[in-house]
């Protein structure tokens, strides 16, 4: 199978700029998790720049902006979904700034919700979840202490916002960018391609080294959300194959269609990982150890991770490949008579 190129040896020290295209600026922001870091990008806006993504709501990320802002000033704030690394600023850019905010309508208003922590969109319905899933009383207390990491990393959300919708055209100083909305990661993802330039900015549907976390959430436990992202990375194949693409985790990158194939082999071999153990009946959290090739033994690793296996077990299902057996408070997995 065809391979990735990468595009810039070299990365950015957090507080300064990388050019990677005409009028278009990588920052990298970092993390206090084993993912250490979060791309971000400032777009040329006539004597402006529009900021595509915000960063975790962090001191030293809000240091680091600073230094930033006194070179830069901003018009106006694209984020691309709601998690806490891409949409945690946004509030107090806003306020810092006045420059507006553009998201999608299902990001927009799932942050809402989860930061409300209305119905199952609270962190509580979450540990429920994962107890009928198999998750045992140690990871679930551990889950329980840690909380929810949403309301940490994004403390307030800008109260108005333009709506972006798939196939939208925003023109950013001498480009024009076009939405591409894709599902299975979060709500309403949306990534924005300049044909100008052959540059994709795909925050988190397309990484060069990892896959991106696909979950399934309380408040929709059946979606088959792998489909969904499945489907929505295909559609990138419209794009040229050498379209540089730049990503929210990792180094910019040429190689769009081989990265895809690879994604969808991935996923591919996973299902065929799963079946195998179904042969009898599992749970998810029983499934995880077998689905990933990495040791899971922390809260914030077992949230992203059990929330994938369920995923795979729901697209196989879907598929008709798995069934599913609630066996008094716990879900099961088994492959059909």
């Amino acid at each position: 199978m065809a391979s990735i190129d990468y595009a810039c040896e070299t990365t950015p020290e957090p507080g300064k700029t990388f050019d990677v295209a005409p009028g278009v600026r990588w920052l990298r922001m970092p993390l206090p998790l084993a993912l250490d870091h979060v791309n971000l990008w400032l777009l040329a806006d006539g004597a402006h720049w529009a900021a595509v993504d915000t960063g975790l709501a962090t001191g030293e990320i809000r240091q680091h902006w600073q230094t930033l802002l006194g070179e830069h000033s901003l018009s106006q704030l694209i984020v691309t979904h709601l998690h806490p690394d891409h949409l945690g600023n946004a509030g107090w850019l806003q306020r810092t700034t006045g420059a507006t905010l553009a998201m999608t309508l299902g990001e927009y208003t799932s942050a809402h919700l989860l930061l409300a922590e209305v119905g199952h969109w609270a962190f509580s319905a979450t540990e429920s979840f994962f107890a009928r899933h198999g998750l045992g009383d140690d990871m679930l207390a551990a889950l329980r202490a840690r909380g929810s990491a949403f309301k940490r990393g994004v403390p307030e959300i800008p109260l108005s916002y333009r709506r972006l919708l798939d196939g939208d055209v925003l023109r950013i100083g001498a480009n024009e960018w076009r939405v591409i909305v894709g599902y299975g990661h979060s709500p309403e993802h949306a990534s924005l391609y300049c044909a100008e330039l052959g540059v994709l900015i795909s925050g988190d549907m397309m990484l060069p080294r990892i896959s991106t976390n696909v979950p399934v959430q309380p408040h929709s436990p059946d979606t088959d959300a792998l489909a969904l992202f499945l489907a929505s990375i295909a559609r990138f194949r419209e794009l040229p194959a050498d379209t540089l693409v730049l990503p929210s985790h990792g180094k910019p990158f040429r190689g769009l269609h081989a990265r895809i194939a690879q994604l969808e082999q991935h996923h591919a071999e996973r299902c065929a990982i799963l079946l195998n153990a179904c042969k009898t009946p599992q749970t998810a959290a029983e499934l995880i150890p077998i689905l990933f090739d990495r040791p899971i033994n922390d809260a914030h690793q077992i949230f992203f991770a059990l929330g994938e296996a369920i995923a795979h077990l729901n697209h196989l299902e879907h598929a008709g490949r798995l069934v599913r057996r609630e066996e008094g408070p716990i879900t099961r997995y088994v492959v059909p008579d």
